[in-house]
């Protein structure tokens, strides 16, 4: 007990001294801080109005517009049948093709081909193959024969023969 009689007022000293004129400067210099500073905000930037872009070449193409394949009055009339409906095999490349065997049924021929997704058709002649408007003309054992239809830079048509030669495995 001797011990809190002893401590009770040296606590109380203590606390007393802490709050009694030690930040007096603190309390001035928070008063003092903003007298000094004047600021300013810069006006906001003038908005200029929308100007759209009008678009006047008529006689130049529309650059946001697909192009279309135009035909030449020079091409003698040789072109690929653009309305007929496009077969499954023509969406892939000729490279990408492989001919994997040879059926014969009923005395017709008939090609096997495994396409990059690894499924397998069987096409006969007068079928499409490939991007280039390839039209199978004979099957052999060996071979398949195309005649393709393909565009040069001026838009005229000319046809050339390609094969597709069986992939031994």
């Amino acid at each position: 007990m001797n011990q809190r009689i002893f401590f009770t007022p040296l606590l109380v000293l203590a606390l007393a001294g802490c709050g009694f004129g030690h930040n007096d400067d603190l309390k001035q210099f928070v008063q003092d801080a903003g007298n000094n500073i004047h600021g300013k905000i810069p006006p906001l930037p003038e908005v200029k109005p929308y100007q759209p872009f009008v678009y006047n070449d008529f006689d130049l193409p529309d650059p946001f517009k697909p192009r279309k394949l135009k035909f030449n009055a020079s091409d003698n009339g040789m072109q690929p049948d653009l309305n007929r409906p496009r077969e499954l095999l023509e969406s892939f490349s000729l490279e990408t093709l492989k001919m994997v065997g040879v059926i014969q049924r009923k005395g017709q021929v008939f090609a096997v081909i495994k396409t990059p997704v690894n499924t397998y058709y069987t096409v006969q002649v007068g079928n499409y193959l490939g991007q280039n408007f390839g039209k199978i003309v004979a099957i052999s054992n060996k071979e398949i024969k195309l005649k393709e239809m393909v565009q040069d830079a001026v838009g005229d048509w000319s046809e050339r023969d390609s094969t597709l030669t069986l992939q031994e495995q």
